[in-house]
């Protein structure tokens, strides 16, 4: 397909799984169980934030697939971790900030999306150059 990861990829599949349960409104280590409840507790700026950047992880990681080359490609992927960074930054506001709930299970679960976003870069760096070279030389002549 060209594509430097598909949608069925395992890896992709892992972050797809962690962007679905993270924002599940039934379970208190869920980001949208956690917005709902900062909502009910008339922090709206806080809960839009959360769940603004906390969606755009997998948005930007989804719109990479239709990535024009191997550099938009990472340079989506690099969208999607700041995504990630920003989404760690209000969790550890709340963390650290009185009368807000626990987000420890949060914060452990968007490492584990770091590490994954972390895999992805890793990989679509070194994976094959010279086919990008020539996928770029062939779209030049046609």
């Amino acid at each position: 397909t060209g594509k430097i990861y598909s949608t069925n990829d395992e890896v992709f599949q892992r972050l797809q799984d962690l962007g679905i349960t993270m924002f599940e409104t039934t379970k208190h280590n869920r980001l949208g169980f956690y917005t709902e409840t900062l909502e009910s507790l008339k922090r709206y700026p806080m809960a839009n934030q959360l769940f603004r950047s906390g969606t755009s992880i997998g948005a930007n990681a989804m719109e990479a697939q239709n990535a024009e080359s191997k550099a938009d490609f990472v340079h989506k992927i690099k969208v999607a971790a700041k995504e990630a960074e920003e989404t760690q930054y209000w969790l550890l506001l709340c963390d650290r900030s009185a009368n807000y709930p626990d987000c420890t299970a949060l914060l452990q679960q968007l490492d584990e999306i770091h590490r994954i976003i972390g895999s992805i870069l890793k990989t679509a760096k070194k994976k094959h150059p010279l086919q990008f070279i020539w996928g770029s030389i062939l779209f030049l002549l046609f």
